[in-house]
């Protein structure tokens, strides 16, 4: 139990400096573009999920960094789904569109999320699980690229 507790308050801290990366690099190494940087960061957790559904029972060193490695990376792009989103409004409409980002992120999420995850686990087993979120990493990685090119403001023009 110990141990668990352990992993999970690496993995929830270690999105600190992942997402503070995350925006940096759309920022500084992508020119205000949040597209490339969410796809990076994606690709990272796909990468992690991967090594962590493939670990052999018995390594929780492995366990540990794929869990902390996949924490690291996955808050960036949550915070930049609200960050475009805020790129992609006019000033004034800003609050609405941080407040819709959220609401669906809580409902689609947190609520949504967990009950397919319950489903696709009682069903298909935690393999048709890591399928699943497997799935969505690439999805994500899909939809973040369909923005590759978008600019920050470059989207609304007055």
């Amino acid at each position: 139990m110990n141990q668990s507790s352990v992993a999970y308050f690496l993995y929830e801290w270690a999105g600190i400096p992942g997402t503070l990366l995350c925006g940096w690099i759309s920022d500084k190494l992508f020119k205000g573009r949040r597209g490339p940087a969410g796809v990076v960061f994606m690709f990272g957790v796909l990468i992690a999920l991967v090594v962590y559904w493939l670990n052999p029972a018995g390594n929780p060193m492995i366990d540990n960094a794929a869990l902390i490695a996949i924490g690291f990376l996955i808050y960036g792009p949550v915070m930049l789904i609200g960050l475009q989103a805020l790129d992609l409004v006019p000033k004034k409409a800003a609050g609405t569109a941080a407040g819709l980002t959220g609401l669906f992120g809580y409902l689609g999420g947190a609520v949504t999320a967990n009950i397919i995850m319950g489903y696709v686990i009682d069903h298909f087993g935690w393999g048709g699980s890591f399928i699943l979120l497997i799935s969505s990493c690439v999805l994500a990685m899909f939809v973040f690229a369909l923005t590759w090119n978008v600019r920050g403001q470059e989207v609304v023009k007055h």
